[in-house]
C-alpha cells in the first residue's frame, strides 16, 4: 500500500526542490603499463646486461661472435652479386630484425634469474611458451623489414630516376656533395626513423613476451607497443643507447658486434622484467587483439 504522507524531503536528500544531482567524474585510476622510470634506467639496464654477458661469457660472446659472421657475410654478399645499393637500408633494417635474432640472450638471461645455466645449443634452439606465434612474429618483422628495402628503392628512384645503381664510389659523393643527394639522405633518414621506431615500438618486448607467455603474435605487437608509448621517457633514452652502440659496431666493421649485441640482448631482457612487471609474466594470458575462448 502506498503512502498518503506528504511531507518535504530531508534537506540532505539529492532529490530535494526537484535538483537533479550532481555527476561526479570518476576516480582517476592507475595506469598499469606506465612505471614513471627515469630516463638513466637505461643505463641501469646496461650494466645489468654486461652484468649478464660476464657471467658464464662463453656462451653470449659465440652468439655475438654468430650475428657478427651473418652481418659480415651478409654485407659481402650484396657486394659480390651487385646489390651494395641496399647497403644503407639493410644496416637499418637490422634494428627491425635484432630482437628476434637476440632471442637467445633472452633466454640466457632468464635462466641467469633462476640460478640456472645454459649452453650455446639452448641459446639458440629456444622453445618458446607461445610455440608458433613466435614464428609468426619472425614472419612479420621480415616481412615489415622487406618493406622497408622496397621503400627505400622507391625514395632512390623519385630523386635520381629509373637508372642503374651507379656503384659504391660514385654514391658516396653522389648523396654527399649534391643537392639532390642531400635531399634524398633527408628524405631517406626521416622515412628510416619512421620504420625503425615503429619497429622498435612493437618488437622491443614482444620477442621477450612470446618466449615467456602464452599469448599470440598480434597481441605481443600491441602490448610492447603500449608500454613504449607508456614509458616513453625511458624508452627513448634505450633506443638512443641502442642505436649509439650500433653505430660503433657498424664503424668497427662489425666486429664491435660480438660485444656490444650480446650487451644489447641481455639488457632488452632486463628492460622487459622492469616494465612488464606483473603476475601475468609466469602465465596468466593477456591478449590485445585475439580474445581466449
Amino acid at each position: 500500500m502506498l503512502s498518503d504522507r506528504t511531507d518535504p524531503p530531508p534537506p540532505d536528500n539529492p532529490h530535494a526542490g526537484g535538483m537533479i544531482p550532481k555527476v561526479v567524474p570518476p576516480l582517476p585510476r592507475p595506469n598499469p603499463r606506465a612505471r614513471d622510470l627515469p630516463g638513466r634506467t637505461a643505463f641501469t639496464w646496461l650494466r645489468a646486461g654486461w652484468s649478464d654477458l660476464c657471467t658464464n661469457p662463453l656462451p653470449s660472446l659465440l652468439y655475438g661472435f654468430g650475428v657478427f659472421v651473418l652481418s659480415a657475410f651478409i654485407v659481402w654478399g650484396l657486394f659480390r652479386f651487385g646489390y651494395e645499393y641496399v647497403l644503407f637500408p639493410a644496416l637499418a633494417g637490422f634494428l627491425v630484425v635484432g630482437p628476434l635474432i637476440a632471442s637467445g640472450l633472452y633466454e640466457k638471461s632468464r635462466h641467469l634469474e633462476q640460478n640456472r645455466r645454459i649452453g650455446l645449443a639452448g641459446m639458440i634452439f629456444v622453445k618458446p611458451r607461445s610455440s608458433y606465434q613466435a614464428l609468426f612474429m619472425g614472419v612479420l618483422l621480415l616481412g615489415l623489414f622487406m618493406l622497408w628495402q622496397r621503400s627505400a628503392v622507391l625514395i632512390y628512384a623519385l630523386f635520381f630516376g629509373l637508372v642503374p645503381f651507379p656503384g659504391t664510389d660514385e654514391l658516396l659523393p653522389m648523396l654527399f656533395l649534391t643537392p639532390t643527394g642531400w635531399a634524398l639522405l633527408l628524405t631517406g633518414s626521416v622515412v628510416g626513423a619512421l620504420f625503425a621506431a615503429f619497429a622498435f615500438a612493437i618488437s622491443i618486448f614482444a620477442v621477450p613476451m612470446l618466449l615467456t607467455e602464452r599469448t599470440d603474435a598480434l597481441s605481443a605487437l600491441g602490448i610492447s607497443m603500449a608500454m613504449v608509448w607508456n614509458n616513453l621517457a625511458v624508452m627513448l633514452a634505450w633506443g638512443g643507447v641502442v642505436l649509439g652502440l650500433f653505430l660503433v659496431s657498424v664503424a668497427t666493421a662489425f666486429v664491435g658486434l660480438i660485444v656490444v649485441f650480446p650487451v644489447l640482448g641481455h639488457a632488452t631482457w632486463h628492460a622487459y622484467r622492469t616494465i612488464r612487471a606483473d603476475d601475468r609474466q609466469e602465465g596468466e594470458t593477456e591478449r590485445m587483439f585475439i580474445r581466449p575462448a
